[in-house]
């Protein structure tokens, strides 16, 4: 097996080994409501809640094959909640992500959008009739070292959770709160962003009287925007938040990050990054990842200058060949030590093609 080919199916392999993830609960006026629990799929009947109900029973996205369907607005086959959470214009709505952390891996954009529906009642909305307007972005914080940190860090370093801001100059009425990450480790190719959507109905109240005219969901996005597409491996110095413009209504700035690690400069359309990098820890998905680099660097060095000696003779190193390939397939329902099996047998495979000696990483 190659070790380009290798090193990518590596990568592969560790993000699909840690659950991606949605939205659990959303807190309005003190009060907490539950989001979509993928069993909900496989129950006849169940509870009223405030979040669309999707398919996606995976935790899993929607990538830029479907930004033209109903899919990418509330994700896949979403259907509207059946109840509505009632927030005051000017207050904020708290998401919680899990059910786990927030792969550190799946950096990018963190962004909220609002849609009035139409008869006041979003129980029964078409998806595809709602306009989006954006309320809330945040990007790239600093870009250095990369793949840099993110509004998807922010999140993280906040136990999962992200602040909304309702605009207090909306006009009272029935909507629908998109909430998005979108995920950049693989977006520098088309089609290779992740994106996850997750909405909920919302019953503001107030005096405002702003009515923002949207976006059709399905008009949001392109594979192809400067936002969308994007290699963040290189080192960014800045980001373009993709989607409209920032509604002009909405409070400046984020305050979705920690804040704890200070605030991040979030503006309408592109963010330059900071100078100074923050200090991040890596799950294992990133690790693997890394080394996965790694060992095509070492290997293809090996590969090149693999037995050459001063006196030009040449030899050829016999490699270990101890690793089994696995019994249990990918990507579903495997564990890290599932993983780690696949680790061992690919870099074995790998290895044994240039002639370098394998190892066991699963002992290590």
């Amino acid at each position: 097996m190659a070790f380009l080919q290798t090193a990518a199916l590596l990568g592969s392999l560790a993000a699909s080994a840690y659950a991606h993830g949605r939205v659990t609960s959303i807190t309005a006026e003190g009060e907490s409501y539950d989001g979509f629990i993928t069993d909900y799929i496989y129950t006849p009947d169940p509870p009223a809640i405030v979040a669309w109900s999707a398919a996606n029973g995976d935790n899993g996205f929607v990538d830029g094959t479907a930004y033209a369907t109903g899919d990418i607005i509330c994700h896949k086959e979403a259907k509207p909640g059946q109840i509505s959470a009632k927030v005051a214009a000017g207050d904020t709505v708290e998401v919680q992500w899990g059910p786990d952390a927030w792969p550190e891996s799946h950096h990018g954009p963190v962004i909220d959008y609002l849609a009035k529906c139409d008869g006041d009642d979003c129980t029964t909305v078409d998806k595809e009739t709602l306009k989006f307007f954006k309320i809330d972005e945040a990007g790239l914080i600093n870009g250095s070292p990369a793949p840099g940190q993110w509004a998807s860090d922010e999140l993280i370093a906040n136990d999962g959770k992200w602040q909304v801001t309702i605009p207090e100059s909306l006009a009272p009425g029935q909507y629908v709160l998109r909430h998005e990450i979108i995920a950049l480790h693989g977006a520098g190719s088309e089609n290779g962003a992740q994106n996850y959507p997750q909405c909920f109905n919302l019953e503001v109240t107030g005096s405002g009287t702003a009515n923002p005219e949207g976006v059709l969901g399905t008009a949001l996005y392109t594979p192809t925007d400067a936002g969308i597409m994007v290699g963040i491996y290189g080192g960014l110095d800045s980001y373009t938040i993709p989607g409209p413009a920032l509604w002009d209504g909405a409070t400046s700035g984020s305050t979705g990050g920690n804040s704890s690690t200070g605030s991040a400069p979030f503006g309408n359309g592109t963010t330059t990054a900071a100078p100074e990098p923050t200090a991040a820890s890596t799950q294992p998905a990133t690790a693997v990842s890394s080394a996965a680099a790694a060992v095509t660097k070492v290997a293809d060095t090996a590969s090149t200058s693999s037995g050459s000696t001063s006196s030009g003779s040449t030899t050829t190193t016999t490699a270990e060949t101890d690793a089994e390939m696995p019994s249990k397939p990918l990507p579903e329902g495997f564990t890290l030590d599932d993983l780690l099996a696949w680790v061992n047998y690919l870099l074995s495979s790998a290895w044994n093609d240039s002639g370098v000696h394998a190892r066991d990483v699963s002992r290590r």
